[in-house]
């Protein structure tokens, strides 16, 4: 099984490359089907909101525990103008882009868990997860 990965995101380019990462993670750790494109879903839409808000940055995948049980996590970082109010950018249809607003939103809804860690000016972290297969 693949160790951590990290993909630099700098284009569209390499939001194919994370999502293939993450994609080929859930598959090596026996997720079904429908959780494995819902995790390369979830990893494509924060990684194209690195690209649209921040310009450059960076998703993490690896395997760790959380909350007591084992999960594949999602690590989005970036340096960008941060996010000013993060209760509304999970809100459906809420952007400050021009995009539809489902980033976010859409990424907790296929994910287990999702928690935002913003500062203005300083950058976003995104930590998402969804809990390994007990099969597994």
């Amino acid at each position: 099984m693949a160790a951590d990965v990290v993909v630099d995101i700098n284009n569209s380019d390499d939001i194919v490359a994370a999502r293939r990462a993450g994609h080929q993670l859930a598959l090596d750790l026996g997720f079904s089907l429908t959780d494995v494109t819902m995790v390369a879903t979830a990893i494509s839409e924060v990684a194209r909101n690195i690209t649209s808000y921040a310009g450059r940055g960076t998703v993490h995948l690896w395997v760790d525990d959380r909350d007591g049980r084992k999960a594949l996590v999602v690590r989005a970082e970036d340096d960008g103008p941060g996010i000013a109010d993060i209760e509304r950018a999970l809100e459906d249809g809420y952007s400050t882009g021009r995009g539809l607003g489902l980033g976010l939103p859409g990424a907790r809804r296929l994910m287990d868990r999702l928690v935002v860690d913003s500062t203005l000016g300083h950058g976003t972290v995104i930590e998402m997860w969804k809990w390994v297969p007990a099969r597994a």
